[in-house]
């Protein structure tokens, strides 16, 4: 299936003096209530922008991430770009979800296949009648790595120590795993976000067990992002990290709380499949609802 079933006509929007017209979806994502989640911007026919134009779309709607759909180059539904306010992003966890609930509601599918940065994902979808209620995908296989800078990271973060070892994992975005004592602990954090800042490129990820789940909360201020309410590529991850170090067995699915902190509860699940050696699958999940439609008018560079 291509993309030309999302919007049939070349240039959908509308063109007018001013500049082109561009549909656009917002949807809050890891959420099943509106004004929960985390926000995503979704252009679902964005042909016709430039990638500067992209960029300065994604900085006026000032989401963590935004993402513009494309016509499919290999055998997926539809090629993605992600970016947030100030740089394009490979991959990243709540764009690649969202974007699949646009194109298997156009599409009439219960599955998805993206092409990202990183190749493609594909994303299975659960309906209850009619209705997308959750989306699981499978994620790209993290690299790890201890992380050099461990001791400012903790005092950036102002805690004294991490209950496992802390680690970089890399899945597109670089993520840096700190486990705390417990989840009053993380909720706690004040972090000094220009130390953290310091830390060029990287999320740190902090967490601890919550009962049945884990409380996590994600500050990556180099990238734009002071907190995160949901961070899909931290999550699977931090299952696989979590069963690295025997917290967890593999396979076994986590339930993961986020956002509180910035009134945007979110909920994700993860799982890595595989063992010490081999980690053979990571998947992540959650439900994304649909919270505004409309036009987005986009002023060309090259005609001004």
């Amino acid at each position: 299936m291509a993309l030309q079933q999302l919007f049939p006509d070349p240039g959908s929007g509308g063109e007018s003096s001013d500049g082109t017209t561009y549909p656009y979806t917002i949807l809050d994502v890891f959420a099943s209530t509106p004004l929960e989640g985390n926000a995503l911007g979704v252009f679902p026919d964005a042909r016709g922008l430039s990638t500067e134009e992209m960029q300065r779309t994604a900085k006026e709607l000032n989401l963590s991430e935004t993402v513009f759909l494309f016509p499919p180059e290999s055998d997926g539904d539809a090629l993605i770009r992600i970016f947030t306010p100030w740089i394009e992003l490979p991959f990243a966890g709540h764009p690649v979800l969202g974007a699949a609930f646009v194109v298997a509601v156009a599409l009439g599918t219960g599955s998805v296949r993206l092409e990202t940065g990183l190749g493609i994902i594909p994303i299975e979808m659960t309906r209850e009648g009619s209705r997308l209620t959750f989306g699981r995908m499978h994620q790209p296989i993290p690299t790890i790595e201890i992380y050099e800078r461990a001791e400012e990271l903790l005092a950036a973060l102002g805690v004294q120590r991490s209950e496992l070892p802390i680690e970089v994992y890399q899945n597109g975005p670089r993520h840096v795993f700190v486990m705390l004592r417990s989840e009053e602990e993380v909720a706690a954090l004040r972090p000094d976000l220009l130390a953290l800042a310091g830390h060029a490129g990287i999320g740190a990820s902090c967490f601890a067990k919550a009962g049945p789940f884990w409380k996590t909360r994600m500050f990556a201020p180099s990238l734009g992002v002071n907190e995160d309410p949901a961070t899909g590529s931290a999550a699977g991850p931090l299952a696989v990290h979590l069963a690295r170090h025997g917290r967890i067995p593999f396979g076994v699915e986590i339930e993961i709380h986020q956002g509180v902190e910035l009134g945007r509860p979110s909920v994700l699940f993860a799982r890595a499949i595989g063992d010490l050696r081999t980690i053979e699958r990571v998947e992540v999940g959650g439900a994304a609802v649909v919270v505004a439609q409309g036009s987005f008018l986009v002023r060309s560079a090259r005609g001004r």
